[in-house]
């Protein structure tokens, strides 16, 4: 039907002439209460949101001199955190002179992971940013 048509149609219905796909060939319309129709949209919209889930990134900290129960526990909190669903960012401070040794520290990481290997999966490696290096982890599928 050709757009004139269309709104003369809309004008006798005292609704308005709202187009629900202006990219298809012909153009989709459609005859409703444009005040309406927005409101229905904004609802679903609204639904949308409230069943996405968002994912919280918890960070760890640690530094390179851990001892190893110290670390048994920080390995149990990220435990708990995948578990939530939550991604886990492991972060390894140095300071001082515990910079001259940050290779030699990376070793504390590639424990951690594989402590948590059959629960989590390294979503980004280990890697140095200034003063530590930091790694992130996410629950398996």
């Amino acid at each position: 039907m050709s757009s004139k048509e269309a709104l003369k149609l809309a004008d006798e219905a005292e609704l308005d002439l709202v187009k629900i796909a202006p990219k298809a060939q012909p153009p989709v319309v459609k005859i409703v209460d444009y005040g309406k129709y927005r409101y229905e949209q904004a609802r679903k919209e609204k639904e949308a949101r409230k069943k996405q889930k968002t994912v919280e990134v918890k960070e760890i900290r640690m530094s390179p001199n851990i001892d190893t129960n110290d670390l048994n526990t920080k390995i149990n909190a990220a435990k708990k955190f995948l578990s939530k669903g939550d991604k886990v960012k492991v972060t390894l401070r140095f300071r001082g002179r515990e910079m001259a040794h940050m290779n030699a520290s990376k070793h504390i990481l590639d424990d951690f992971a594989a402590e948590l290997e059959e629960i989590a999966v390294i979503e980004k490696p280990a890697k140095v940013e200034g003063r530590s290096i930091s790694m992130v982890l996410a629950e398996k599928k």
